[in-house]
């Protein structure tokens, strides 16, 4: 029997011609030379090879080692170079020229498809912001009174951005010992220090900390969305801008330390439990793929100021079914459409006070969470604060332990009832070090 070619895919492959994802990978043979390559099934082709073979215009950029220049380009050049590469994968005119330039994906190494410039993390859903009130003012308003006013986020640290599949090395920090702890961990973007419990309230002494690895370490379920062409400083976008500026989208895992974060996070907010690692997918969907995946966000019942009212604007939200697994055990589906804030109003309030945008900035949703229990997307809430332990077939889970495995798996609809399939990102959690 002929064995198939890797450019016939099999009916409905979420990775298809009309999702043709960017990543870099290297070779077992050249382990140093990184190379562009797009994702087509179960097979990667080398697009720098097939640039240079076709004599197009864009080799130049498709033969980099990252994804940058490319991005860089804009968008017009985004779509042109898209355009060339569904031609190269599906007219019959050149497969004898691009079959040998495909590689089957499990003999690559993936690599960080971008250089990241800088990395923001916002608190855009409103069923995770409120699970968290309630967990850490139970007595209080759930939310705090800016939330439905803007996208609350805050800036991480763009160098400890991994490429899917990289070990997490559990922290070391700052904690309160079990005795003197609050009963939960602050969420990312908690209150300020007026309306948040005082871990010392219930007793005169000051609390004291410790020193030593995190033991409520949490994953958090985001979507990621990743910068292009860069903005001047003093110079706002527009809710419009968002299709000119933004290059793909993809999974993000925020990985937190929940005992080192409560611990330090008033008054300025998320820190040391948060900037130790960031896990990011190994492919960038474009974002054309994701047109048929566009839907509008839940209804809004507080009037957002004008430069992020999108109440006349095309639909901001995107239908992308996230799968959260640990140890390969679904434990959540949440529901990215449920998101209050956009993408496109993150990047117009990430920008309005003038700041400019780099290629490479990536920008995260902060946790997806939807409003039923199986939606939840992170183990802060999966749990309720530790409360209530996740039974999974290897035993209970507050938060992670060392040897536990995390990945996040996604689709969107896309044209003519496709599935669009989001690359993976996976965490192995490893012991901190000595």
């Amino acid at each position: 029997m002929a064995q198939r070619s890797p450019l016939d895919l099999p009916e409905g492959d979420p990775f298809g011609p009309d999702n043709l994802p960017y990543g870099v990978f290297t070779t077992s043979d050249a382990p140093h030379l990184r190379k562009i390559g797009v994702r087509y099934g179960a097979h990667v082709l080398d697009a720098g090879a097939a640039a240079a073979v076709a004599a197009s215009p864009h080799a130049e950029l498709l033969g980099a080692s990252s994804l940058n220049p490319l991005m860089a380009a804009g968008r017009p050049v985004w779509q042109a170079v898209r355009a060339e590469l569904r031609d190269w994968l599906t007219n019959p005119a050149h497969r004898h020229a691009i079959e040998p330039l495909m590689h089957p994906l499990t003999t690559l190494a993936l690599h960080l498809p971008i250089e990241v410039a800088d990395y923001v993390d916002f608190f855009a859903s409103e069923h995770h912001a409120s699970n968290a009130g309630k967990i850490f003012r139970p007595d209080g308003d759930a939310l705090t009174p800016n939330w439905k006013h803007m996208p609350i986020g805050y800036h991480g640290r763009a160098g400890t951005v991994l490429v899917s599949g990289s070990p997490i090395v559990r922290p070391h920090g700052q904690r309160l010992p079990p005795a003197e702890a609050p009963a939960s961990p602050a969420p990312a973007s908690a209150a300020p220090a007026s309306a948040a419990p005082s871990a010392s309230s219930s007793s005169s002494a000051p609390p004291r900390p410790v020193f030593g690895p995190s033991l409520r370490l949490d994953f958090e379920a985001e979507v990621a969305f990743v910068v292009g062409a860069p903005s001047p400083l003093n110079t706002p976008l527009p809710l419009a801008g968002f299709h000119d500026h933004v290059f793909g989208v993809c999974l993000l895992n925020d990985w937190s330390a929940r005992d080192i974060q409560s611990w330090e996070y008033r008054p300025l907010g998320p820190f040391l439990g948060k900037s130790f690692a960031t896990s990011l997918a190994a492919w960038i969907t474009p974002l054309d793929a994701l047109a048929a995946a566009r839907t509008a966000p839940p209804a809004r019942d507080v009037t957002p100021l004008p430069y992020l009212d999108d109440s006349a604007a095309e639909p901001g939200g995107f239908d992308l079914r996230i799968d959260v697994a640990v140890n390969g055990h679904t434990v959540s589906r949440p529901p990215f459409s449920a998101m209050y804030w956009t993408a496109a109003q993150q990047l117009a309030h990430l920008t309005v006070n003038g700041a400019s945008l780099r290629t490479g900035d990536v920008f995260a949703s902060g946790t997806v969470s939807g409003p039923r229990p199986d939606e939840l997307g992170c183990l802060l809430e999966l749990t309720w604060g530790g409360r209530d332990p996740l039974h999974l077939p290897d035993g209970p889970r507050t938060f992670l332990e060392d040897g536990d495995e995390v990945t996040l798996s996604a689709w969107a609809p896309g044209p003519d009832g496709v599935r669009i399939g989001m690359g993976e990102v996976t965490g192995h959690v490893v012991p901190a070090a000595s």
